[in-house]
């Protein structure tokens, strides 16, 4: 999924595209750092950078989470945990690092602090993109994931998409950043008239007070945050039309433009937890389900 924030938040090809739960995030990395194009970045770091070795070497690697429940975030207990951490743990510890430490920041700030080495690797199921792939590169998606509404129980206005949000006039709100703020206003929906909430929990109360008909994120947030709502539902998940289609992100680790070789390590270990089954076992826990596993590529989604 996957927290909110940032300007750029299921497969967007559009120039103006966002990626998962944010554009802001692509687009401020974007101003700080030179963009490095997804058909370049094979070719960036002459041998594929030393990261693996030094972190084989250190037995140690930094993960750069955002705090959001169910990607990455600390636990009630003091631990990091989330379907990314967890995945990290495991993929790193076959490649030959013990340990993973946690560098908590904003989810804007996740390209920004990757790039200027504040930590290792992204580690926060971020959606892979186009603008994002400019910046940095993407271990293929761990998972895919659809849209969901929370609306009120019954859904007294019947809303399933974004088409519908706008034929009837709802008060429509999401996350601080999130991808559904352009898919909303790809819609129709005016960008002014929505209601910017930090997240999903903040997005149900606002359902539930009346403040909004309707909060958009992703389906697996959508339908873990009501469990506990005795005056709120989460729709079924569907997918949003970017460019007049149906559009499916994917979230994924993402690594600096020079370190092909840390990358393509981690995606060999990926595709080994994936036909064994392992992968669906790691992320099960946090709410993901069959559905939300994929085959689904980098290199697709970069959509170049």
């Amino acid at each position: 999924m996957a927290p909110p924030h940032g300007n750029d938040v299921h497969t967007f090809r559009s120039e103006h595209r966002p990626g998962r739960r944010t554009l802001l995030g692509s687009m401020a990395a974007l101003g700080l750092l030179g963009a490095v194009g997804c058909a370049r970045v094979a070719a960036a770091g002459g041998n594929g950078g030393e990261l693996l070795d030094r972190l084989r070497a250190q037995g140690v690697v930094r993960l750069g989470i955002a705090g959001e429940i169910p990607f990455g975030y600390i636990d009630k207990d003091g631990h990091l945990t989330g379907e990314a951490p967890e995945l990290a743990k495991v993929v790193f510890k076959r490649l030959g690092v013990d340990r993973v430490q946690p560098v908590p920041t904003e989810f804007g700030s996740l390209i920004p602090g990757l790039n200027s080495q504040q930590f290792d690797v992204v580690a926060a199921g971020m959606y892979v993109n186009a603008d994002r792939c400019e910046q940095v590169i993407f271990a293929d998606p761990d998972y895919q994931m659809l849209d969901s509404f929370i609306v009120r129980k019954g859904n007294p206005k019947g809303l399933h998409s974004y088409k519908d949000v706008v034929a009837k006039k709802a008060r429509f709100a999401t996350g601080t950043g999130y991808a559904e703020i352009q898919y909303a206003v790809e819609a129709g929906y005016r960008q002014s008239d929505i209601l910017i909430v930090p997240d999903q929990v903040a997005g149900l109360n606002a359902v539930e007070a009346g403040r909004a008909d309707v909060f958009a994120g992703t389906a697996l947030t959508a339908r873990e945050v009501v469990k506990k709502s005795g005056k709120a539902e989460a729709t079924a998940p569907f997918a949003p039309l970017v460019g007049g289609k149906p559009h499916v992100d994917g979230g994924a680790f993402a690594f600096r433009t020079t370190e092909t070789r840390l990358r393509d390590a981690f995606n060999r270990e990926l595709r080994e937890l994936k036909r064994t089954g392992e992968l669906f076992r790691i992320l099960r826990p946090f709410g993901f389900t069959r559905a939300e596993m994929t085959d689904l590529t980098a290199k697709e989604l970069c959509g170049r």
